[in-house]
């Protein structure tokens, strides 16, 4: 088995009201939520944050800058006690290494678009 199999996956425990990201940070990580809930803001030209979502068990957030190495587009913060799994840069990077190209292919033009709609709004 590679090391890629055989890591032994990192935990996070953020409380309550703890801001996990902010919007215009390099990311590093993504992070699968396994307990609790997220909440995904992003900060209007007023200085005023938006509720743009709030996520629970099964979802992913963070990943898009692992995907493009981009700033952050919004802010993570923990609305109640929440668990994550986190999925670090170099083990999402090896994975999408030995996806099919075309599939590869997709995914920066799904992240190009994304980034793109968010920029408009």
């Amino acid at each position: 088995m590679s090391s890629a199999n055989t890591r032994v996956v990192d935990r996070k425990v953020f409380y309550a009201g703890q801001t996990i990201f902010r919007q215009g940070e390099k990311g590093d990580r993504a992070y699968l939520v396994q307990e609790g809930a997220v909440e995904i803001l992003k900060t209007g030209t007023d200085g005023k944050d938006k509720l743009l979502a709030v996520i629970g068990a099964g979802s992913l957030f963070g990943e898009m800058a692992l995907i493009d190495d981009q700033p952050r587009m919004a802010t993570a913060r923990a609305r109640e006690q929440t668990t994550t799994v986190i999925v670090g840069r170099e083990q999402f990077q090896e994975k999408v290494r030995k996806a099919d190209p075309f599939i590869r292919a997709l995914l920066n033009i799904f992240v190009r678009n994304i980034r793109e709609m968010a920029r408009k709004e």
